[in-house]
């Protein structure tokens, strides 16, 4: 993983308990990307600029991750469910779930979207690619909280088929790692505004259909599809700050719980 991406790491057992300000969220977000930057960022996906993509394949995931990500994702879905049910805000929600939280192997896209970025930040300015930029740091980020967390639950509490709450809570006290989840969470919110952002550029939409197939006949599909799904998802939307001001406010309130070691941090959202 290049240097320059990853996660910064907060002094181990630091929190900072403080309370979900929407105002304070994004306080640096980059400037929009022009519809010039957008054009040149699909058409580098479309003609595979970044150079031959590296195979990694699709796996099962080990049973302990599987088990993990079925547990996060149905909690989830218990948290949000009145986003999922939503017809403005249910395939948003229904993206997060499946391409953030999917209880599946991500790693080709994942290596797709690590060297599709290295490729096109050297040509690019930053504008251009800082959704890319977080993506490839969430994805990191959340893959290495995930191996603390798993370890966490199977190691030292014993789990082994199932997944409790309060075993979830547990293990997220032993992880003592309240900044690394926190800006987890802050990545996922300038994402989902930075994608709000691209949504309103001229011809973006237009310009990533025709990116499609030439995208998918050089071996970029799988991106390729991701980036549709969650473009779509969001311009379906017609505004992103409520959804996300629910998502982040919530999560942010049950991290907070759970460090305060509240004896239901999940409340009746769980």
């Amino acid at each position: 993983m290049d240097s320059q991406l990853r996660p910064p790491q907060p002094t181990p057992g630091r929190r900072r308990q403080r309370a979900y300000d929407p105002g304070l969220a994004s306080p640096n977000e980059p400037p929009v990307p022009t519809a010039a930057d957008a054009a040149r960022l699909v058409t580098h996906l479309a003609q595979a600029r970044p150079g031959q993509r590296r195979v990694v394949g699709t796996r099962e995931l080990p049973p302990e991750v599987a088990l993990l990500r079925r547990f996060q994702s149905q909690r989830l879905a218990r948290t949000h469910a009145d986003l999922l049910a939503s017809p403005r805000f249910g395939p948003a929600a229904q993206f997060f779930l499946t391409d953030v939280y999917g209880p599946r192997d991500f790693s080709q896209r994942d290596a797709d979207m690590q060297r599709f970025y290295d490729g096109v930040r050297k040509v690019l300015p930053e504008r251009a690619v800082a959704v890319l930029a977080d993506v490839v740091n969430l994805s990191a980020l959340t893959n290495e909280l995930d191996d603390r967390l798993i370890h966490a639950l199977v190691d030292e509490l014993g789990v082994t088929d199932a997944i409790t709450l309060e075993q979830y809570a547990a293990a997220y006290r032993l992880c003592d790692n309240y900044d690394e989840r926190r800006h987890q969470l802050q990545l996922i919110e300038e994402i989902g505004r930075g994608i709000d952002r691209m949504i309103k550029i001229p011809f973006i939409a237009i310009a990533l259909r025709l990116a499609h197939a030439p995208a998918v006949l050089a071996g970029w599909g799988e991106l390729q599809e991701y980036l549709e799904r969650g473009f779509s998802a969001f311009k379906h939307m017609k505004g992103a700050d409520d959804f996300l001001k629910a998502i982040i406010g919530r999560e942010t309130r049950i991290l907070d719980a759970i460090f305060a070691n509240e004896a239901e941090p999940f409340g009746n959202r769980g």
